[in-house]
């Protein structure tokens, strides 16, 4: 058995474990709470556009929801590949070390495998959407609808919903609603 003074690889491995777990959970409760950030700064900015009668503040809803957006993606994808991680490397070998013939962590499959989860991951992914999407480019519409609007902030318009467009891109992407 390989250890150094009562360290034993198999021990390594669950010390592994319990970190990378550790972390996933804390990443999806800071992913979770992007969701509110998101509501709250699009409530944030239709207010102070309602009260003061700007039409400009409209072009900060796209760059706060696409900063927000990203960062819910990447953790999102650091969810998943922490998942992934268990499930293909992590488990494997602690299950080889033990001799056990089944899968070590089976909540990590268990979970993946009810029949409604295609369906959960389609709609999680029209929330997401919807959120850090539409809800920019139905601002970035009623901005490009106003009196009058500057040529700078048409040209910055523009490159706003084309981040918006490749963030929406790339939550689709990212799905994994075939999986």
């Amino acid at each position: 058995m390989n250890s150094i003074e009562g360290i034993t690889v198999g021990r390594l491995l669950l010390a592994e474990y319990d970190r990378v777990k550790e972390e996933q959970k804390t990443r999806i409760g800071f992913r979770d709470n992007l969701i509110y950030v998101t509501l709250a700064a699009v409530v944030t900015v239709l207010i102070g556009m309602t009260q003061t009668h700007r039409l400009t503040l409209l072009l900060v809803l796209p760059v706060a929801t696409s900063v927000l957006g990203w960062t819910y993606l990447a953790n999102d994808e650091k969810i998943s590949a922490i998942g992934r991680y268990v499930r293909t490397d992590l488990g494997p070998r602690l299950g080889e070390l033990v001799g056990d013939q089944g899968y070590m962590f089976e909540w990590e499959l268990a979970h993946r495998s009810d029949a409604r989860r295609r369906q959960r991951k389609i709609l999680q992914c029209m929330v997401d959407l919807i959120i850090f999407c539409a809800l920019p480019l139905v601002a970035l519409a009623a901005f490009w609808c106003g009196a009058s609007v500057a040529p700078l902030a048409v040209v910055v318009s523009a490159l706003e919903a084309l981040a918006v467009v490749v963030l929406g891109a790339q939550i689709v992407l990212y799905a994994e609603i075939a999986a």
